[in-house]
């Protein structure tokens, strides 16, 4: 059964982790579980540090003994120092496919192996080993992102349909739910994921700085840009360096024409820690540089 499961004893742990409150699994008090639950309590623990970006201490914390006897353990650190490398370790991909074929039945394994083989450009991979999850939402979501980075709607919704099928109103398939509607688009789906995020991000046992972004791109989408600024701001006053809501906030200010603050966002994205590796800026360097290539191919000659 999964660990994280409604029915189990973990389920406000993983509720507050699926939240974005990532600081309060850390401080979770996990002495009150039972013993048979405490190494899922620090697995939890283990990705809401990975989650805030503290890839380091996590593959430090693990020792490579403990790794070789405990598939868990040895995905948490696959995935830490596949992150510690700015995602760019082959050694670690490999380790990720080792353990997803000799321990494709471990959650762990399929989660966080699956989403350095994600990350590794190995989809299909990551889809095979996230199909053996045995009822895990946490599974479902991770298999609905892949699916929308490949732009397969429909497969995305397959799979947020099947585990509503067996999950009802669990939070999580209301999250895949309104992730896929913001890729659907349209003012309808693009309001049912907005009222999901909205929420998550105002009600004061819920609000986290992820779900106030979400709120933000679901205002983006709905053309309700004052609305947008004030979310994305409340989300930057809580982490001032979150690269994700900073580049929403150079999405936003483009959008409004304001360059320069626009500009002023993108200084502070380039500045903030993991910035200059956010997809944003990689994706604005690929297109300069793409438009200075297609410049130089239709550049005007003229004879003497």
């Amino acid at each position: 059964m999964d660990p994280y499961s409604a029915e189990g004893e973990l389920v406000n742990m993983h509720t507050t982790f699926i939240q974005g409150q990532y600081q309060q699994v850390i401080d979770f008090d996990t002495s009150i579980f039972s013993s048979p639950n405490q190494p899922s309590a620090q697995i939890l623990k283990y990705r809401a540090q990975l989650a805030l970006g503290d890839y380091s201490s996590v593959a430090s914390a693990i020792s490579s003994s403990d790794a070789s006897s405990n598939p868990s353990l040895a995905a948490v650190k696959t995935y830490a120092s596949y992150a510690a490398s700015n995602f760019s370790s082959d050694s670690a991909v490999s380790q990720a496919e080792s353990l997803s074929q000799s321990h494709s039945d471990d959650l762990s394994v399929q989660l966080l192996c699956g989403a350095v083989l994600a990350r590794a450009g190995k989809p299909d991979e990551a889809l095979q080993l996230l199909s053996n999850h045995q009822g895990s939402l946490d599974a479902v979501a991770l298999a609905t992102q892949i699916h929308l980075s490949q732009n397969r709607t429909d497969l995305a919704a397959k799979e947020a349909k099947s585990a509503r099928a067996f999950a009802q109103d669990a939070l999580l398939v209301n999250l895949a739910e309104s992730w896929i509607s913001l890729r659907e688009g349209g003012d309808a789906k693009y309001q049912q994921a907005f009222y999901v995020f909205e929420e998550l991000a105002q009600a004061p046992g819920s609000s986290a700085t992820s779900s106030l972004v979400a709120q933000a791109v679901s205002e983006l989408h709905l053309g309700r840009y004052p609305e947008a600024e004030t979310a994305l701001q409340q989300a930057l006053d809580a982490e001032p360096e979150n690269v994700v809501a900073l580049a929403n906030a150079v999405v936003l200010f483009t959008a409004q024409g304001d360059v320069e603050r626009a500009a002023e966002m993108k200084g502070r994205l380039q500045k903030a820690k993991g910035g200059e590796e956010s997809e944003l800026l990689q994706g604005l360097a690929a297109k300069k540089e793409a438009f200075d290539a297609a410049c130089e191919k239709y550049q005007p000659k003229f004879e003497p």
